[in-house]
């Protein structure tokens, strides 16, 4: 004889607030578990930053005993504090160029009519696809004859353009309204008014976003400055992290653990500085 099930049986009977309930339980338990497995690694670090390599080689999960050595041979005696002031003067200067750049590209492909337009920006959107390690020797080339080379200038001049923002800006200046550079026209504006009083104003949110990524990318540039830069007191934080390697006889894990958790601490405060027009600027690309 089959079975049929009874009302009772049938879990569409189970109250709709119980099975919202329930949900959102397993939601949270999915989302702690996943914090969890993110943040794992950050805690170990910071467990291994506190230790010397005896303490790490014994898997040690509580604080160690060289916390105050270990943050002095980073910050004194490896003086990552320099290395990271340098950084954070290339990457604003790389940050703030590309943005300047990127406005003005976007304004020449959108609101100017020029022959060859479409022709030049398919041109950048090739560079877009290129990676900088295929130029990078032929790029040391040019800095090296410019004499530019070894300082400032040399890390940052040839990575103040950038694809990325000229394309991120024409994408943006095309969706927004026709009738604003009409309506400037009519009152008269120059580009450069239109470009400071009209679509700085109503871009401050992409801005942020491409902040946020160019600060980030020139933070972690490594291989351009390895090969412009020979002084050590011009290296950048990278440098200073692949020195920690060797802060010690052989192998030192903690001085290196502990370089890296302060390294990170400029793009932190960054990130959650600009942590409203990035993910806003990210929510307009994304509507577009």
């Amino acid at each position: 004889m089959a079975l049929t099930p009874t009302i009772a049986d049938s879990p569409e009977t189970e109250p709709r607030p119980v099975r919202r309930r329930r949900g959102t339980v397993r939601l949270h338990v999915a989302l702690i578990v996943i914090c969890f497995v993110l943040c794992a690694p950050v805690v170990y670090a910071l467990l291994i930053a506190t230790q010397n390599n005896s303490e790490m080689a014994n898997v040690q999960l509580w604080p160690g005993s060289s916390l105050a050595d270990n943050f002095d041979v980073v910050w004194n005696k490896r003086n990552l504090g320099t290395f990271m002031l340098n950084s954070v003067l290339m990457a604003v200067i790389i940050s703030g160029g590309k943005a300047v750049t990127g406005l003005l590209a976007g304004l020449a492909f959108v609101y100017f009519r020029f022959p060859g337009r479409w022709l030049v920006f398919f041109g950048v959107l090739v560079t877009l696809m290129m990676p900088t390690e295929i130029s990078i020797l032929a790029l040391f080339g040019i800095v090296d004859d410019l004499g530019m080379s070894g300082n400032l200038s040399g890390l940052t001049i040839p990575f103040l353009a950038s694809a990325t923002a000229a394309f991120l800006f024409r994408q943006h200046f095309a969706n927004l309204p026709a009738n604003l550079s009409e309506a400037a026209q009519l009152d008269g504006a120059n580009p450069m008014q239109f470009l400071f009083k009209v679509l700085i104003p109503v871009s401050w949110n992409v801005i942020g976003a491409l902040t946020v990524i160019e600060f980030l990318y020139g933070w972690n540039m490594y291989l351009w400055p390895l090969l412009t830069v020979n002084d050590e007191s011009d290296w950048v934080v990278q440098q200073g992290l692949a020195s920690l390697q060797q802060a010690g006889e052989g192998l030192a894990y903690g001085p290196l653990m502990m370089g890296a958790l302060i390294a990170s601490i400029p793009p932190i405060l960054v990130f959650l500085a600009l942590q409203r027009p990035f993910m806003k600027g990210f929510a307009m690309s994304r509507d577009k």
